[in-house]
């Protein structure tokens, strides 16, 4: 699997590009900001964007949802809970001098359980709120590999720190019991590629993350 990553905007976002390793389609999880440089990045990849994936809709994560959708024609796939948000972000952006930002109507709702296949890429859609009420995080193993798949995790979890649960749909009970989920369901060897910050490991969190101890077993 390759997976580029764009950390955009004054929040310093992360934005991913996947591809399957000799794949000439990929998905894009979460553009946030910055489009022409997401846009650049890939042409240079060398691929065509089958697919645009929305973990949640905080203004961050979707600001460059529009004029990417636009410039390919990948349809956005949404979750369902937060459809209402991404048809009218700048009703939803808290905090001033962020924006504008183009909205957008979804073109696919998730809301977990569903299994896609894109990019050459076998990709299961997670329900894991606690950050936003319909956060998702997609799990996506390339077709017939047999290595631990990645998870885009968006604001659940992070490197030695979890999703904040302070803004509006927040709840930390909710959050906890999502990473829990994840840390029973998926290996150690889990590569989580989160939304701000860099790359860790399911184990790494596990073993080290101290927003977690509730959680040791």
């Amino acid at each position: 699997m390759r997976v580029g990553m764009f950390t955009v905007g004054p929040v310093q976002e992360n934005c991913f590009l996947v591809a399957a390793d000799t794949g000439t389609t990929a998905a894009m999880v979460d553009p946030g900001e910055e489009a022409p440089r997401l846009l650049a990045g890939i042409e240079a990849a060398g691929v065509t964007l089958e697919a645009i994936l929305l973990t949640h809709t905080h203004f961050d994560h979707i600001g460059a949802v529009g004029p990417v959708a636009r410039a390919t024609g990948a349809p956005v796939y949404c979750p369902q809970l937060e459809q209402h948000v991404l048809a009218n972000v700048m009703d939803y952006v808290p905090y001033e001098g962020f924006g504008p930002f183009e909205s957008y109507e979804a073109d696919v709702l998730v809301a977990g359980g569903e299994h896609l296949t894109l990019a050459g890429l076998d990709i299961e859609v997670l329900f894991t709120p606690g950050h936003s009420p319909g956060h998702v995080t997609y799990v996506a193993k390339e077709q017939d590999a047999d290595v631990a798949p990645a998870l885009f995790s968006g604001d659940v979890l992070f490197q030695s720190s979890v999703g904040r649960t302070d803004l509006p749909g927040g709840d930390e009970a909710t959050l906890l019991a999502s990473i829990a989920m994840l840390l029973d369901r998926f290996p150690d060897a889990c590569l989580v590629h989160p939304g701000h910050m860099g790359l860790t490991t399911l184990g790494a969190e596990r073993a080290g993350n101290p927003f977690l101890t509730s959680l040791a077993r």
